[in-house]
């Protein structure tokens, strides 16, 4: 998989998928504050450098080689975490909802793992298939993963950029009704 001189991006990428889907198994059984902390910020590190990876250099690539239809709903899914991402950052473990937005994000992030590495038909797949250079891609993106790492660890989490999300006008404990007002407010 890890070779430092021709990286293959799809082992890379693929390895990423494992290590975060394991986190999210560890934060189920976590008990106590201070441990579900650990891993959530562990979790949104990962995710964090991930996304940004794939953002700055592997779906660059796929662009024109790949469906344009899964690289759209890529870059949605990784909008749709992003936002509980950013909701977990500034949260602890005391807020309401917060375990339950855990197990969200872990559930969309599996969902982006099952579309993305479908045998024939997935990104990883129709990448491959295209011939792209994943040894090169690959060797930017670790580079790219180690610099990004080291600047969360040493200045904390950046503030996160959707591509797909362009606002809303929700209110936070009013749901919306359909005339576009606030129920009770």
């Amino acid at each position: 998989m890890a070779r430092k001189n021709g990286m293959d991006a799809v082992a890379l990428l693929k390895a990423d998928h494992r290590k975060v889907a394991g986190l999210f198994g560890k934060f189920e059984s976590a008990k106590g504050a201070a441990s579900k902390r650990k891993l959530v910020e562990e979790i949104c590190t990962e995710l964090c450098v991930h996304t940004a990876i794939e953002e700055e250099i592997f779906y660059p690539a796929c662009k024109g080689e790949v469906e344009k239809d899964i690289l759209d709903e890529a870059y949605v899914e990784h909008d749709g975490a992003k936002a509980l991402v950013a909701e977990l950052i500034e949260g602890s473990p005391s807020d309401a909802f917060y375990d339950a937005k855990v197990k969200v994000l872990g559930e969309m992030i599996e969902h982006h793992v099952e579309e993305e590495e479908k045998r024939s038909e997935g990104l990883f797949s129709q990448a491959k298939a295209a011939g792209l250079p994943v040894d090169d891609l690959g060797v930017r993106m670790q580079t790219r993963k180690d610099k990004l790492t080291a600047e969360i660890k040493a200045n904390g989490f950046p503030t996160l950029q959707t591509r797909s999300f362009s606002g809303h006008k929700m209110k936070q404990d009013h749901p919306v009704n359909w005339t576009g007002s606030t129920a009770g407010g």
